[in-house]
């Protein structure tokens, strides 16, 4: 033999640079299941627990919101000397030498080394090994905020490692990784405490909204009652001067109807959010109630130009429905299929397909943009420059539907074409599997909020062209005043949807006035082309053409440029004043009129 080569090779700066890849790898990791601060830090330092090699104790401090005090969070390899591992740190005070220097560190961005820790501290960890550390370093771990320190990492150097600046790096590299999992718990943190304030403002909205709504049902019985009363009283008097006085209460009694409905789909709303609804669920011929309630809309389509198909045939059993809700679902699909269909017809059909009783609603109406059929059902959505009988409405007809269909173990759908129409489909399950036992045949103990078909029918009847002939005759007509010759009266045009609104302002300024009434922008601008008036008086809200835009055309005209304006809305608010205004020289009032005050 004439000799032995032995080869090797040095291979611990890889093992080392693996081991501290997995040290990192598994802070990530781990780290990522943390909901809370103190749950980020304890997993942390669990995680840095296991690969003591390189880390043979540290510790985790959180500096609190005063920025005076370090709180111990986390600790790795460490016992219970408090005297190494101090609970809090006063971060202000006036000697730190016989401890870690955490306020020096807070004050400098990179880490701080500590050597000879066997003359700082009485027992030093010793980690995997029989030799304790000498050298420890003190990281300043930063805030997701800036210029602000989240808290301090102290970790220990490993006695058999050269401290060289891969250890440094790796440090850093863990300083980071600790960094991001304590921004994102806070993160989480801070949303969860906006969710749940959040929850408190909705709590407390429903509460209050269930309050006042209570609080204006009182007043508006009150008021509903006594003109009921008035009304019939006037409608059966032979005396000339009921005429006029009975349209008056007519309209007042109207728009309380419509107050009402509107309270009470609020009311509704807040003991469905409060889970307060009460539900009751009575075996009922589905097909011929259903039936009945469509029914009732047939003079309103009538006189609207639409065909109204009723296909509700027998069905083989009877569901089980609160009939105060299901009334509901129908009037408010019906009220919304007139108020977007011109021409054409409205189809109500109720057949029991699978298990589930399905009431459809077809109509050949203006339809809904694609993009915008998903959010039909949130509420007070409202479809932006949809074609409609009017521009009214609370947005919240189609949620209450869909809630209501809920509380039935139900669904609702929706299809539509743009420009073709829409079909709304109710699906409710057959049997009562689905429904809670005592809500069965049970009696009702709360206020119902059911309002009937009235106040939808009067509604529908107002969307249409010709509403205000029963209150004023001809809306283009002029009533004579004394003294006053036709050559001489300022001509207005008035351009509001409200059929009632129209008839009151006309009722204010007929007297003094030539006045010309329309039921949108389109019209108006119409109107002013034919015969150019002394003064416009408009609305905001309106279909086709609001009052906004109409402004926007008649200053972009030369030949209106000048025609003075006044713009009335409902809209109270100094943005919408400004909105208004913002459009040209025009006057803004909000609509709160009376003959002596206009």
């Amino acid at each position: 033999i004439g000799g032995v080569l032995a080869t090797v090779t040095e291979t611990t700066e890889k093992v080392v640079g693996e081991r501290r890849i997995r040290v990192l790898r598994d802070l990530g990791y781990r780290a990522a299941e943390a909901r809370t601060t103190e749950e980020a830090c304890a997993i942390a330092a669990g995680t840095l627990a296991k690969h003591s090699q390189d880390v043979p104790f540290a510790l985790i401090y959180l500096v609190d919101a005063t920025g005076r005090r370090a709180r111990l969070a986390g600790g790795a390899g460490i016992g219970r000397d408090e005297t190494f591992s101090p609970p809090v740190v006063d971060l202000h005070g006036a000697n730190q030498q016989g401890g870690w220097p955490l306020a020096a560190a807070m004050q400098q961005p990179q880490l701080q080394v500590i050597e000879d820790l066997g003359s700082r501290f009485a027992d030093v960890p010793a980690g995997p090994w029989t030799d304790p550390p000498h050298t420890a370093v003190i990281l300043p771990i930063p805030s997701n905020l800036p210029g602000e320190v989240a808290g301090m990492l102290v970790t220990g150097i490993s006695s058999r490692l050269r401290f060289d600046e891969h250890y440094c790096d790796f440090l850093e590299l863990m300083k980071t990784q600790i960094a991001t999992v304590i921004a994102n718990s806070r993160a989480y943190e801070e949303a969860q405490k906006r969710a749940e304030a959040l929850a408190e403002i909705d709590r407390a909205k429903t509460t209050f909204f269930s309050n006042v709504s209570h609080e204006f049902r009182t007043p508006l019985t009150l008021m509903l009652g006594p003109l009921e009363e008035l009304k019939n009283k006037l409608g059966s008097s032979s005396d000339s001067l009921s005429g006029p006085q009975y349209q008056q209460v007519d309209l007042v009694h109207r728009s309380g109807l419509r107050l009402l409905k509107l309270v009470n789909t609020l009311l509704d709303f807040s003991r469905i959010e409060a889970g307060r609804v009460q539900a009751l669920y009575e075996p009922t011929d589905l097909a011929a109630f259903t039936a009945e309630i469509a029914s009732v809309f047939r003079s309103a389509m009538d006189k609207a130009g639409l065909r109204l198909v009723i296909d509700c045939p027998a069905l083989t059993e009877q569901a089980l429905v609160d009939r105060e809700m299901w009334e509901k679902i129908v009037l408010n699909l019906l009220s919304n299929a007139v108020k977007f269909t011109f021409d054409g017809e409205i189809a109500v059909k109720l057949r029991i397909v699978g298990d589930n009783f399905e009431l459809t609603i077809r109509d050949t109406g203006t339809g809904i943009p694609q993009d915008e059929v998903p959010k039909l059902f949130e509420r007070f959505h409202r479809v932006a420059g949809a074609r409609g009988r009017t521009h009214e409405g609370s947005g919240i007809g189609l949620a209450l539907v869909q809630e209501l269909a809920r509380l039935h173990g139900g669904l609702v759908t929706a299809e539509s074409r743009f420009g073709r129409g829409s079909t709304f489909r109710v699906l409710v399950p057959t049997g009562s599997r689905h429904l809670p036992a005592s809500q069965i045949g049970a009696a009702r103990t709360q206020v119902s909020t059911a309002v009937g078909a009235g106040p939808f029918i009067e509604e529908a009847l107002r969307w249409l062209p010709d509403a205000e002939s029963s209150d004023t005759g001809d809306g283009n007509r002029v009533l004579d005043a004394a003294n006053v010759r036709s050559s001489e009266r300022t001509r207005i045009l008035l351009a509001d949807d409200n059929a009632d609104m129209r008839a009151y302002v006309q009722r204010i300024l007929n007297p003094l006035y030539e006045v010309e009434a329309v039921a949108d922008g389109e019209a108006a601008l119409a109107a002013i082309g034919r015969r150019r008036p002394d003064l416009v008086v408009s609305d905001v809200m309106m279909p086709r053409l609001d009052g906004i835009e109409m402004v926007a055309r008649l200053r972009a005209d030369e030949r209106t440029r000048t025609l003075p304006i006044i713009l009335l809305s409902a809209r109270a608010g100094e943005e919408a004043k400004e909105q208004g205004l913002a459009r040209g020289r025009v006057g803004y009032r909000v609509s709160h009129l009376v003959p002596l005050g206009f």
